[in-house]
């Protein structure tokens, strides 16, 4: 059994998945509205099978409206992924800044030429 943040991440993974998201962020939307902008590339039953990783995944929920099943993002499951991602973006922010700061001291040091027989060049 893979833990949460796995397998939200593992649902990320995929460029589909991740269109089928950014429709999500505009709201709800019906299997066949989801699944038609990918009906040149893929089947019906592919794309249910994406919708299903993303389910299983919490990243979606899916309900029941008499023949209908509408899909609707889940939030929370992208947080904690962004939460966790969180700690890394601190960490590289912070390692930037002292590069700059490193490269700006190595530029505004003066700099010596090397001379050749006494002079300067």
């Amino acid at each position: 059994m893979q833990d949460a943040l796995t397998q939200t991440f593992a649902a990320l993974a995929d460029p589909t998945r991740r269109a089928i998201l950014a429709q999500l962020a505009e709201g709800r939307a019906n299997v066949s509205d989801l699944a038609r902008p990918h009906l040149k590339d893929m089947s019906l039953p592919a794309v249910t099978k994406h919708l299903k990783v993303l389910e299983r995944a919490n990243l979606i929920t899916k309900t029941r409206e008499a023949q209908w099943r509408q899909c609707e993002l889940n939030g929370a499951a992208l947080k904690d992924a962004a939460d966790w991602m969180e700690q890394y973006r601190a960490f590289w922010e912070e390692s930037l800044d002292r590069l700059d700061l490193y490269l700006k001291s190595l530029t505004t040091k003066p700099t010596k030429r090397k001379q050749k027989n006494g002079r300067k060049r």
